[in-house]
């Protein structure tokens, strides 16, 4: 066992932080034991004690929404809508993914990068290229962090290099399985229908019958933008909803599910992501930079609706979970000035979607309560003149003025996680 001294912040609870000044956590096999105020506690005299001196020791960040072979477009073609944008920029990028060396030189960066921003598990998007999406597989398990990764289906709607079968498809699958199917492993395949519009029904019917054969989760987008709504009623007319043309196909639900955005989701979609148990992946900067909407999650919330965060990249500009809190916050305050009762994000709120909510998806992750994943940050806010603060108030300021410099150890599972190497 070794025996974690800091001060310790987690949110058991969306509504408050629990907060332990010097406190002791006990880890064992990856695995937090508990959390006290005096290492005794833990009835483990031959246990090792790590005094991380006056630095916060957090729960690390999950990433539910992000699309890693977008890395190189981060910031990019920031003043188109959805459409125009997967045309012009996104689609082209994606295509020069069949050729390996590119992948392997782009896919360490980015896994590099969650890294640096602390992000230790991520629900990511890849291409329809096998080769590279295994690649970025074993980078994932060669850095030891934890990833739920997609080889992208998708058969219309899309560059013919970005077009496939669906033998190829349900080969690929096989495959993934074989090779990543273990259920305690950190590295998983999920099925990944890009979205309705680039998928035709046989596609879309393969993908339910791929996630239920094989019991694997789901992911794709809901409702993200206007015009992309139209256009799936236009596709999918014996549907009462978006959300209600994946549940035909057995991809709302059946198995865990993350759908991204849900910008425009009310009524019955709603009641359904509802019912279904499916998760929300909210993704404020995404929203704004592709003008999509504002995403309610205080209506969320308060349905019972599952929410994580997720940074969209390259919708989104900011690889950061952290900044990702800082804008859903941001977003939830314009909500507020249209409807007073429905209250802004608090910090604790913000802070439990990055943790404890996002984390249930990879089981039991994002908390330090007795039986999670040890996958924890410590936070060295030394440089940001923190005398005479409160430990919250400490949390707080590094969430939106710090940066990946006060991050001086990542833990995912329990292993101290080392810099991923990058290729130049």
């Amino acid at each position: 066992m070794k025996i974690y001294k800091a001060h310790i912040l987690f949110t058991k609870e969306k509504d408050h932080f629990e907060v332990i000044e010097n406190g002791y956590i006990g880890v064992d096999d990856g695995h937090v034991v508990g959390v006290a105020t005096d290492d005794s506690v833990f009835q483990c005299p031959e246990a090792e004690v790590i005094d991380l001196g006056d630095r916060l020791l957090i729960p690390a960040m999950n990433d539910i929404h992000v699309h890693a072979p977008q890395y190189r477009n981060l910031g990019l073609a920031m003043d188109l809508e959805l459409l125009d944008w997967l045309d012009n920029y996104t689609f082209p990028e994606e295509s020069r993914f069949a050729d390996i060396h590119y992948a392997e030189r782009m896919y360490r960066r980015f896994v590099h990068d969650l890294w640096r921003h602390g992000t230790m598990r991520t629900v990511c998007f890849a291409t329809t290229h096998l080769p590279a999406t295994r690649l970025l597989m074993h980078l994932f398990r060669e850095a030891g962090m934890s990833a739920f990764v997609g080889k992208v289906n998708m058969n219309r709607n899309c560059p013919e290099a970005l077009c496939e079968t669906l033998e190829a498809a349900e080969q690929a699958c096989e495959t993934m399985v074989r090779e990543f199917g273990d259920a305690d492993s950190l590295v998983r395949p999920i099925i990944t229908p890009r979205f309705i519009p680039s998928c035709t029904p046989e596609m879309l019917q393969l993908c339910g019958k791929l996630a239920q054969q094989y019991q694997l989760p789901v992911q794709s987008h809901l409702s993200e933008n206007t015009s992309e709504i139209e256009l799936v009623r236009t596709l999918e007319p014996e549907s009462s909803s978006y959300g209600d043309a994946y549940n035909r196909y057995g991809l709302f639900g059946q198995t865990p599910t993350i759908m991204a955005h849900c910008v425009w989701t009310e009524g019955k979609e709603l009641e359904l992501i509802r019912k279904n148990d499916v998760i929300v992946a909210h993704c404020p900067t995404s929203n704004f930079n592709i003008a999509s909407g504002m995403a309610p999650i205080r209506t969320f919330l308060d349905s019972g609706i599952s929410v994580g965060l997720g940074s969209d990249i390259s919708g989104g500009h900011d690889l950061s979970i952290f900044r990702m809190m800082v804008y859903a916050i941001q977003v939830s305050k314009m909500h507020y000035q249209r409807d007073k009762s429905k209250h802004f994000l608090t910090l604790s709120e913000a802070f439990w979607l990055a943790t404890k909510s996002a984390g249930r998806f990879f089981g039991h992750v994002g908390s330090f309560e007795p039986g999670y994943d040890f996958d924890a940050l410590v936070i060295d806010d030394s440089d940001l003149n923190h005398d005479h603060y409160s430990l919250l108030h400490r949390l707080e300021r590094f969430i939106y003025v710090g940066d990946d410099r006060n991050i001086v150890h990542r833990f995912c599972r329990g292993r101290e996680i080392t810099e991923p190497a990058v290729i130049a």
